[in-house]
């Protein structure tokens, strides 16, 4: 017993002498220290936790190399590796972590519409609702600021640019013909169903590097992932009828649209009485389709849309003692493939491919016009997310364009142009969150034209810095260049880009049901195209010495929450620009930039009645026009647009609905421009007539039926 009492006080002694004591402070990037931190040894019991001051301490027995783990809610987690025995008096910083919903986010320039974005000021219903808009999802982006309604043509002009300076993908891939063709000062629609697509991203200017050929704003559809249920949707309106369904097979779904639009019983019943006469109103045929199959780690989809129409129409010219006829078939079809794979260790392969058929058969007085354009994108981006902190996106693509018009006059004479190119664009870019309430996009993106045999590069980078817990402001700069458009290459395949460069000053405030945003901005332009003719033609002279800038402030209010039942939002666009371009002797304000634009849109649900009451009121000051008994240039403005347009959805029973719409309910008398005649009068005097909307007010009456696994959902959502 003696001799064991010395070995157990030894083995004792040994045992103590064991132990390592751990030990340190833990502090965020300021110096700040953290308590509750979680201490430990990894694949041990061995830990602790921090105390007020961020110490820690806590004795071990393991020996050798070991890993430290530091780990804090809302901090990034902080590893330590080495022999234990220097795990002493360690001074440990913890970096925040980045907070997918409550961080910084990058949205200088853009609104999103889309019920999984915690940036959206807009949601897939509110396109659909908008009093005015009957459904076509443009229109309804024309109550937001930086656009402006250009009550002849119906297309987005953004922020002192012409259409064609806004391009729409859908999927990410180009849509090279997103607009109905329609005649001179009747205003066209957006060719696609607003059902199929789960959200739309409006950038009005600043976009990503991933995106190029749009001097001005990019327009991103995105269609369904998964339909969450298998429904048919049957619809009867005054303009026509349309039937949709989608079937649901395990991981894969096909969704099927067809309409038909036919205005002639609308023109019999209310005829035009503003310089028109229909010998065959507008009629088409449309449809799509977009089929779907998820598998484990990867999503792909394939969407066709097809649309004839045809019009006969004879319009009033000051030019003409008759009537001058137009006559018009246009036949379309897009297909549009995209496949996403994700990999592991955060890697995404994102490909797809686009193609289109459009045909023009064109009767002008007595003169044929015949088009077609075959255009297709190829495109293949990969991406990879090092950390909640760093991503990086890259990619490729191809576009081609094979444009051929052949134009023949009576007499014989016949006259045929086109022109093919490739081009060539790829692209980086980079998302840098540094904290929270800072985060930087830094991409770039390069393009060669076989055709101009030109390269550009465009540097772009935006900065967003959180000031509150609800609202951020931003900063964007991006320069941006487009081919010269079609009318123009046609005749003329030597010119080069035109080229912007934007630069946005940004705040957002966001939270409690209400959505505020400011925007500042200014483009500069450069390389515009000119000719010296009224309209370009085969003998005019073309050249980039075109230039001119944009410059203004965009305001937006949204609130669903003070007053019970009630959406609205308030949107006021400021825009200062002039260019000189085309045929512009001088730079001066183009026709379709007035200074101010003003709308409010509200949306009511009234319960007793079971219906939805929708108002809205667009406003936009006078737009310059060129009067050629002055000497100035551009120097007269029409009288101010004013359009209040009302609808109203009552809900039948839970799956039919009885829809009702006015446009211009007030029946405005807007004046969208003047034309002059060719040539003065004896008393040396041009003489001019008003060019006005074929009728001040559109009326809209439809009957929408869902019949749908659930029994529940209906197509209030659509309307």
């Amino acid at each position: 017993m003696k001799n064991l009492l010395p070995t157990i006080f030894l083995f004792i002694t040994w045992v103590s002498s064991a132990q390592t004591i751990v030990s340190g402070t833990v502090t965020d990037t300021s110096g700040k220290p953290i308590s509750g931190v979680n201490v430990y040894l990894d694949g041990t019991y061995d830990g602790a936790s921090t105390g007020e001051s961020g110490a820690f301490s806590f004795e071990t027995s393991e020996t050798g190399t070991q890993t430290l783990v530091i780990s804090m809610l809302s901090y990034e987690p902080h590893y330590e590796m080495g022999d234990v025995s220097y795990f002493k008096d360690l001074q440990i910083q913890l970096v925040e972590a980045i907070n997918q919903l409550t961080g910084v986010t990058l949205s200088a320039g853009t609104f999103e519409a889309g019920d999984n974005s915690k940036v959206s000021v807009l949601k897939p219903l509110d396109i659909v609702t908008t009093a005015g808009a009957a459904g076509d999802f443009v229109a309804a982006l024309q109550t937001l600021p930086g656009t402006t309604t250009v009550n002849e043509d119906g297309r987005l002009f953004v922020r002192g640019g012409d259409a064609g300076e806004t391009q729409v993908f859908i999927d990410g891939l180009r849509v090279f013909q997103p607009f109905n063709a329609t005649a001179n000062n009747i205003p066209t629609r957006g060719r696609f169903s607003p059902f199929l697509f789960k959200g739309i991203t409006f950038s009005t200017g600043g976009y990503s590097a991933e995106y190029g050929q749009a001097l001005s704003s990019v327009l991103l559809l995105n269609t369904t992932d998964v339909p969450d249920q298998e429904k048919t949707d049957i619809s009867v309106m005054s303009v026509g009828g349309g039937v949709g369904h989608t079937e649901i097979w395990s991981d894969q779904s096909l969704s099927l649209n067809t309409q038909y639009i036919n205005l002639a019983p609308y023109e019999a019943l209310i005829p035009s009485d503003q310089g028109v006469r229909w010998n065959s109103p507008y009629e088409s045929i449309a449809g799509e389709a977009v089929f779907r199959c998820k598998g484990e780690n990867s999503m792909f989809k394939l969407y066709t849309s097809f649309n004839n129409a045809d019009l006969d129409i004879e319009q009033e010219n000051i030019n003409f003692e008759e009537f001058v006829r137009f006559q018009l078939t246009n036949q379309n079809l897009y297909f549009n493939s995209s496949y996403k794979h994700f990999f592991e260790k955060e890697w995404t392969l994102t490909t797809g491919a686009s193609i289109s058929w459009d045909t023009n058969d064109i009767g002008l007085l007595d003169d044929d016009i015949s088009t077609k354009e075959t255009a297709s994108h190829l495109k293949a981006k990969i991406k990879k997310t090092f950390s909640s902190r760093f991503n990086v996106s890259l990619g490729g693509e191809l576009f081609l364009t094979d444009y051929e018009e052949q134009f023949r006059a009576p007499d014989g004479f016949e006259f045929s142009t086109g022109f093919d190119n490739s081009l060539w664009g790829s692209f980086v870019e980079s998302d840098i969150f540094f904290s929270n309430a800072l985060a930087m996009k830094l991409g770039a993106r390069a393009e060669y034209s076989s055709l101009l045999d030109s390269f550009t590069l465009s540097p772009r980078i935006s900065l967003a810095y959180k000031s509150s817990e609800k609202g951020q402001f931003s900063l964007a700069y991006g320069d941006f260049y487009q081919n010269p458009r079609t009318d123009v290459l046609r005749y003329d395949q030597s010119l080069q880009y035109e080229k912007t460069s934007h630069y946005i000053l940004n705040y957002q405030f966001l939270g409690d049901g209400k959505t505020f945003r400011a925007e500042a901005y200014y483009k500069d332009y450069d390389g515009l195209i000119k000719f010296n003719t009224e309209l370009p033609q085969f003998d005019s002279t073309y050249d980039n010495t075109g230039s001119g800038y944009a410059t203004g402030l965009d305001i937006f209010w949204r609130d669903n929450k003070s007053i019970k039942d009630l959406d609205y939002w308030i949107s006021y666009s400021y825009l200062d620009t002039e260019r000189d371009f085309r045929n512009f002797p001088e730079r001066a304000t183009p026709n379709f930039a007035p200074k101010h634009n003003f709308s409010v849109v509200t949306k009511y649900w009234v319960d007793k009645l079971r219906s939805q009451v929708g108002l809205s009121y667009n406003y936009g000051s006078g737009r310059p026009y060129d009067n050629p008994n002055t000497p100035e240039f551009m120097a007269e403005k029409t009288k101010s647009f004013n359009n209040l347009s009302f609808n109203w959805a009552y809900l039948i029973d839970q799956q039919k609905i009885l829809y009702f719409s006015v446009n211009n309910l007030l029946g405005f008398n807007n004046i969208n421009n003047y034309q002059y005649a060719d040539a003065p009068n004896a008393n040396g005097f041009f003489e001019r007539q008003t060019i006005r909307p074929a009728a001040d007010t559109f009326f809209f009456v439809g009957f929408f039926w869902t019949i749908s696994t659930d029994k529940k959902s209906n197509q209030l959502d659509n309307l």
